[in-house]
């Protein structure tokens, strides 16, 4: 599985802007998929998660109430739509699907993550 994120750029405080993730490869594999940040000094964290089934959705309570994470099947893409951000938003934006594998031989089901490259959000106060 390939990902590519776009739609990163300089955006004022309380502006919005739409993030993508396009997906290729063995797209049809991935049971979850997922935007993370990663802010100057800081660690990685999660922003939002869906799943492939019901397209349950799950957010960080720092973002919850402004951003939307959605998934269009047709066209293997992932958004996150943002909405009044903050200076604090300021990330490098990462998608990352996962992948569950059974392994009958040692009767364990795994996963594995592929990560884009991310595509860097900057909000200006």
């Amino acid at each position: 599985v390939q990902l590519v994120e776009s739609g990163g750029g300089l955006v004022q405080a309380g502006g919005s802007l739409r993030v993508s993730c396009a997906a290729s490869g063995s797209t049809f594999s991935i049971n979850a998929m997922g935007w993370y940040r990663q802010a100057p000094g800081k660690q990685r964290e999660v922003v939002a998660t869906i799943t492939s089934g019901n397209s349950s959705t799950n957010y960080a309570d720092s973002v919850k109430g402004r951003f939307t994470i959605s998934r269009d099947n047709a066209k293997n893409t992932m958004y996150l739509q943002m909405n009044s951000l903050k200076p604090e938003d300021t990330a490098v934006y990462y998608c990352k699907a996962t992948i569950y594998y059974n392994d009958y031989a040692r009767g364990i089901r795994y996963g594995m993550d592929y990560w884009g490259k991310g595509t860097l959000v900057t909000v200006s106060s």
